[in-house]
């Protein structure tokens, strides 16, 4: 049997894409649906030679991955909705910071403990917004183990290209789920190593200095360079100051590195968009319900497409409204109470257009609570 397929979780399926990325520190703390992730890393981690610690609470867990990544290490931890509420304020720091990082957040049902060992997507815009100030974020997520193996491979590439923290919105479906998974071999996916400044021992060092591409050098802390890391507004030399011409710019550079390469964060899927009357946009496990009901209906004559997001945010405004802007219906798949829709509805042209299919009582949302919605929509009764 080839050594490269696997029949496993979704969760292992990340573990083996964070190894494949170069994974060299974890820390976490357990928490259902996402303690396989920790459990597996527990074993396979020390075998190539990196660090796996429990930690005693998820903020510490992050604590330590931020510390970890300032001395040159690429880093991971992992969570449910619980523990990524409590991880906020360290998020916020290692945005302030950039600190290259990802943070897994296999989500269940919520608000507080909520539904422990069921699915839900209600974290989105946590994800988006759950650290408090004006900053961007990176999110991404999938629908099946290939995918989740190759998107946290790429969460890893742009922790490093945009010195950010990277959050890979999982689900417990596609955490718990078995299925095949093949491992690509060594260099078939490229890989971003830190970019090191190249400033020599004893020359002034400014950690916070972008480059002309706006890429920003680091130096392993514990190094040859000494210079100051905080959460506070800082100049180039990482120390705290409350100019406002300082802060003004710090500011746009943190949310511009992000923002102004979209395109380049941006991943998704689509299937029979080219002549769809009506298009379903969904991600995560609903988006495998989705694409069942366009590939059931459309032999029976029914313009159906599919739209798979795999970036979450930053928001893809312009390419849905690019994809959306000749369907007659456009039909927001997801499990909560419409975390996606509301973007959804503020890019394409017409938001009367827009519809919600959803669940939000832990239970998987199935191809049958899709149709029953479009046959509604289509004016075909209930």
């Amino acid at each position: 049997m080839d050594k490269n397929i696997r029949f496993i979780q979704g969760n292992q399926a990340c573990v083996e894409g964070a190894l494949y990325a170069g994974l060299d520190f974890f820390a976490g703390y357990p928490i259902t649906p996402s303690t396989e992730i920790a459990e597996h890393l527990s074993s396979r981690l020390p075998q190539k030679g990196g660090k796996f610690i429990q930690m005693e609470d998820e903020i510490a867990s992050m604590c330590a991955i931020i510390g970890a990544s300032l001395t040159g290490k690429k880093v991971m931890t992992a969570t449910s909705g619980p523990g990524f509420s409590l991880k906020q304020e360290a998020l916020g720091y290692a945005i302030m910071t950039e600190i290259p990082c990802v943070i897994v957040n296999v989500q269940r049902g919520g608000p507080s403990t909520g539904l422990p060992t069921s699915v839900a997507q209600g974290d989105v815009m946590q994800a988006r917004w759950g650290t408090h100030g004006d900053h961007a974020i990176i999110v991404l997520t999938a629908s099946n183990h290939q995918d989740v193996f190759a998107i946290t491979v790429e969460a890893f590439n742009l922790a490093e290209t945009f010195r950010t923290p990277v959050i890979l919105l999982f689900d417990e479906v596609v955490g718990h789920m078995r299925e095949k998974l093949v491992i690509p071999e060594p260099g078939a996916i490229p890989l971003v190593d830190r970019l090191r400044t190249s400033v020599k021992d004893g020359v002034d060092y400014h950690p916070y200095l972008p480059r002309e591409d706006g890429r920003l050098p680091m130096s392993d802390f514990g190094g040859v360079h000494r210079y100051n890391v905080t959460g506070l507004f800082h100049d180039m030399w990482g120390f705290p100051t409350n100019k406002p011409e300082i802060v003004q710019g710090l500011h746009r550079h943190l949310v511009d590195k992000i923002r102004n390469h979209v395109n380049q964060i941006l991943r998704y899927k689509e299937y029979y968009l080219e002549d769809a009357e009506c298009i379903l946009i969904s991600y995560g496990s609903s988006a495998r319900s989705a694409l069942h009901v366009v590939e059931q209906r459309r032999p029976r004559g029914e313009k159906l497409g599919l739209l798979e997001l795999q970036t979450l945010w930053p928001f893809p405004y312009q390419m849905i409204r690019e994809k959306c802007k000749n369907a007659n219906y456009v039909l927001v798949v997801e499990m909560n109470a419409g975390q996606v829709l509301r973007p959804t509805k503020r890019a394409v042209n017409d938001p009367g257009k827009v519809f919600l299919a959803n669940r939000v009582d832990g239970v998987f949302i199935t191809p049958t609570d899709i149709r029953n919605i479009l046959r509604i929509i289509m004016g075909q009764g209930a």
